[in-house]
């Protein structure tokens, strides 16, 4: 689904202008971002965890070339889902 399909989706489901759902998606996730670039975390109690996390650095192989290659340390966002979304979803 893409946002734009999204957007829609949550006009319909609130009733919502597609211009008040957009606005309001684009708040939420400006919001989700802002924290994460604080290096915190955003968590919906059974819904999921957004959360950043550090990845050390290491070697990996091209698997066309065979070529080794150094990865630089690096942080990165992880998404784990809660225990409730997780059952729906099953």
């Amino acid at each position: 689904m893409t946002k734009k399909e999204f957007v829609s989706l949550y006009a319909e489901k609130g009733g919502y202008t597609k211009k008040d759902a957009e606005k309001a998606i684009n708040n939420f996730l400006d919001s989700v971002e802002g924290v994460l670039v604080k290096g915190n975390s955003v968590t919906f109690v059974g819904w999921g965890k957004w959360e950043v996390v550090k990845r050390a650095a290491r070697e990996v192989v091209n698997p066309q070339t065979k070529k080794r290659m150094k990865i630089k340390a690096k942080k990165a966002v992880k998404f784990k889902v809660g225990k409730t979304l997780a059952e729906k979803v099953k």
